[in-house]
């Protein structure tokens, strides 16, 4: 035999594996049809071998037909949604198509699944005739964050007489994604006025005079009332005025992810709830037309603006903020200088929302010094003794905050961000933040009112 015509050692092991898979039927019946045989060949009994035969070829062709059609059934599944928030629900259906010509034996399904989702989901099927199909599903749930492969999917299919068994493991696989839980909060105006599409923002364009208005050359369309007819003299051709563009509202959410600042882990735990904070005010802030940069102590962006105009997409910046935030662990760090560094080196307007781990007084200094000039700072710092148990103490943290002009609030056990958010916006809190500012020789900024 020459090379080319050799058998593959891959076709070799498949067949040894298939051969592998007979079940105690078939290889009861295999063992049956070579001792009648062997017993026929003794007493010369024609008939006895014609029987021995037939035992012994019957879980060989099962092997080889099983082996044969092995390929031909296909699976699929589908996840819908493919992100869920934490404690919330995702549906995985499956389906397998039988698309070869004879029917298949009794199915048994299984799709592999992590730890934290729960057990594995495991389905029997009747036989799928020819060109049928079969779907079952199975809900999945995970109270902790991350990223969970879904699959692959494992069949084992078997012959209709019960003789072989084969194992068939599919390649694909999907990723379930459990975002940080999200808090609806309340329509508090917490950036000075500013609302986020330039509500109370400067307009450089609205407050200029005839004579400085920008013009730029016509373009059809353009509406002719907005012509400069000065400037179409001066240049020659058509000169309109720029339209008048406004200023969004910025906001920078800082998230502490220092281990050092939280103890504790599991879906309770405070620094989950700090994510969890992080998450809905972003959100927040993105649906009343800010744009939101999310940071952490490492000085790291996770997300900040983008698209062609410079801004992203709501629904798209709100993906990508839950994408990030979903598989965030721990730093390695225990200092906040390299996040101060970062908002130094970026701009010094607008909102500042931090949600601190336990502080000391060295730490609380670096974080008083983020705090934005002409700005808003809110921080939310973990009482780190109240989750222990050991009873609530603001600390030096808050103080240093409050006295820098941050509206600082201690983060306890079972406290709701709804509740503190509209804390944060009361009048009186406000007024103490910029009061304690003033004394301590810095400027305070007085947060917005009511929206």
């Amino acid at each position: 035999m020459s090379a080319g015509a050799a058998p593959r050692p891959g076709r070799l092991r498949s067949l040894g594996a298939a051969f592998a898979g007979l079940t105690t039927r078939g290889r009861s019946f295999l063992a049956a049809g070579v001792a009648a045989a062997g017993c026929a060949y003794v007493l010369g009994q024609e008939d006895l071998l014609r029987v021995g035969l037939l035992l012994a070829v019957l879980p060989l062709v099962c092997v080889l037909v099983l082996q044969a059609g092995r390929q031909r059934v296909t699976g699929s599944r589908r996840l819908t949604p493919a992100r869920v928030s934490a404690l919330g629900e995702a549906r995985v259906s499956l389906r397998l198509d039988n698309v070869s010509r004879l029917p298949t034996g009794l199915l048994m399904l299984q799709d592999r699944v992590p730890y934290a989702l729960g057990p594995r989901p495991r389905f029997v099927l009747e036989r799928i005739e020819p060109g049928g199909r079969r779907e079952v599903s199975y809900r999945v749930r995970s109270p902790l964050r991350g990223r969970y492969p879904l699959g692959p999917l494992q069949l084992r299919l078997s012959d209709p007489f019960g003789m072989c068994e084969l194992s068939r493991s599919f390649s694909a696989y999907d990723v379930l994604t459990v975002v940080p839980r999200v808090d609806a909060l309340p329509p508090l105006r917490l950036g000075g006025g500013a609302l986020g599409h330039g509500d109370g923002s400067l307009r450089s364009l609205a407050l200029a005079g005839e004579d400085d208005v920008i013009p730029r050359e016509y373009r059809h369309g353009d509406d002719l009332r907005r012509v400069h007819w000065r400037s179409t003299a001066r240049h020659g051709e058509l000169m309109v005025r720029r339209e008048e563009q406004p200023r969004r509202a910025h906001c920078t959410v800082l998230l502490d992810t220092r281990g050092v600042a939280y103890e504790g882990a599991g879906p309770d735990s405070p620094f989950e709830w700090a994510v969890s904070g992080a998450a809905s005010a972003a959100l927040h802030l993105l649906e009343r037309g800010f744009t939101v940069r999310l940071l952490t102590d490492t000085g790291g962006l996770l997300t900040g603006p983008g698209g062609p105009d410079g801004h992203a997409v709501p629904a798209e910046a709100a993906g990508l903020l839950l994408d990030a935030l979903a598989v965030l662990d721990h730093s390695e760090g225990t200092d906040l200088s390299p996040a101060y560094d970062a908002l130094r080196d970026g701009s010094g307007e607008g909102l500042l929302i931090a949600f601190l781990g336990e502080l000391d007084e060295r730490q609380a200094a670096v974080a008083a010094r983020m705090r934005p000039r002409g700005g808003t700072a809110v921080a939310f710092v973990l009482d780190a003794d109240a989750w222990a148990g050991r009873g609530a103490a603001a600390g030096a943290g808050l103080r240093l905050l409050r006295e820098a002009g941050w509206t600082a609030l201690a983060v306890g056990p079972g406290v709701t961000l709804p509740a503190l958010w509209r804390l944060a916006g009361a009048p009186g809190v406000r007024e103490d933040a910029a009061a304690t500012g003033a004394a301590g020789g810095r400027t305070g900024t007085a947060m917005g009112g009511l929206a």
